[in-house]
């Protein structure tokens, strides 16, 4: 881990939501580079009770939460940025008994939208679980209208 002024927001915004809470989400660290979170292991997260397998909605939280958090990583103050797209594919099943890190990062910054991208992970990152995309909507005060978030989705630029 490591303390920086990007590792408090990230903790701070986690500490609002809820249904982290009661998944006991945690920022395992937090820079330029980006965000990882950590999902503990635990019995309410099973998805197949035979198997103890990680229920997918689990991971979809997890990386939902860690790609729309790593917008504190980029941006200079916090803004509200909800979920405009997101996109998961699934390598393989979550191990049992063992956490899952995700990690994401924003590469791409227009004045409405920010672009993310990322992985999920148990002990390789080299061998994600998951890869993911995301779009997220700037509300902050410089954000622009309409028309011009349909043409940065669409690949018209900002």
């Amino acid at each position: 881990m490591n303390d920086s002024p990007m590792l408090e927001r990230a903790q701070r915004f986690l500490s609002v939501l809820r249904h982290c809470q009661v998944l006991g989400i945690s920022v395992y660290s937090a820079d330029a580079q980006g965000l990882v979170l950590r999902l503990p292991y635990s019995t309410q997260i099973i998805g197949n009770p035979e198997t103890g397998v990680i229920h997918g909605g689990a991971i979809t939280t997890l990386m939902d939460t860690t790609c729309g958090i790593s917008t504190v990583c980029v941006l200079p103050e916090f803004e509200i940025c909800p979920t405009l797209d997101l996109r998961i594919d699934y390598m393989h099943p979550a191990e049992p008994n063992k956490d899952v890190f995700a990690f994401a990062e924003c590469y791409r910054v227009t004045p409405n939208i920010i672009f993310t991208r990322g992985y999920a992970y148990q002990d390789d990152p080299a061998q994600p679980i998951v890869h993911v995309v995301g779009a997220f909507m700037r509300m902050g005060k410089g954000a622009q209208g309409d028309r011009q978030v349909k043409r940065e989705i669409q690949g018209g630029g900002a």
